[in-house]
């Protein structure tokens, strides 16, 4: 027994016949071959390098696209068999109904939320950006005291700390005449620590 009304389902139905009908326009609108290698040219000669990293660029997050695209169709059909198949709005792992609006919003999903997440952890993805856990915390107390003791190189003094571990100018090339090394090269002033 299905816990989605008849109606609920047609509309569903719908939205899924819909979706797949604007994909396979697309494909046909675009074709497989829209991203050959040709770009219409016979030679890259008078073009600057940075428009063949811009059309690189370009071909790649067209593909990436496509790629999406693809899965987004396998997805909308294995949805549509699951239709008429009786199984469809219930998850594919525990069985349990899958809530209407949810379906509503991805109609293709197949997965409730507990074992979307599982799924998406398991491929790799995930809800928040690698960066993340990569950025310093802002410090507990917003002023300058909090800022001095909180570990990072936002204060006045960070150019002198990074300096010290070299920069563009040489030793050969200092302002100052018979600088040996780094070190000598650094200004005269007082440490504030």
């Amino acid at each position: 027994m299905n816990h989605l009304s008849d109606s609920q389902l047609r509309t569903l139905e719908r939205a899924l016949l819909e979706e797949q009908r604007e994909l396979e326009h697309h494909f046909d609108s675009f074709g497989e071959d829209s991203l050959s290698d040709s770009t219409g040219e016979l030679s890259a000669y008078d073009n600057h390098p940075a428009d063949a990293g811009t059309e690189l660029f370009e071909r790649s997050r067209d593909l990436a696209i496509d790629d999406n695209l693809k899965q987004r169709m396998s997805e909308i059909g294995e949805a549509l068999g699951r239709i008429r198949k009786g199984t469809y709005g219930n998850c594919v792992v525990c069985g349990q109904a899958i809530p209407y609006e949810r379906l509503n919003v991805m109609p293709y999903t197949e997965f409730c939320t507990e074992h979307a997440r599982k799924e998406a952890e398991e491929q790799g993805l995930s809800s928040r950006p690698v960066e993340e856990g990569l950025i310093t915390p802002p410090p507990a107390r917003p002023d300058e005291i909090g800022w001095q003791h909180s570990g990072r190189f936002d204060d006045a003094g960070a150019w002198r700390t990074v300096e010290r571990f070299g920069n563009s100018d040489s030793p050969a090339m200092a302002a100052r005449r018979n600088t040996g090394n780094y070190e000598s090269m650094l200004p005269d002033e007082e440490d504030p620590s």
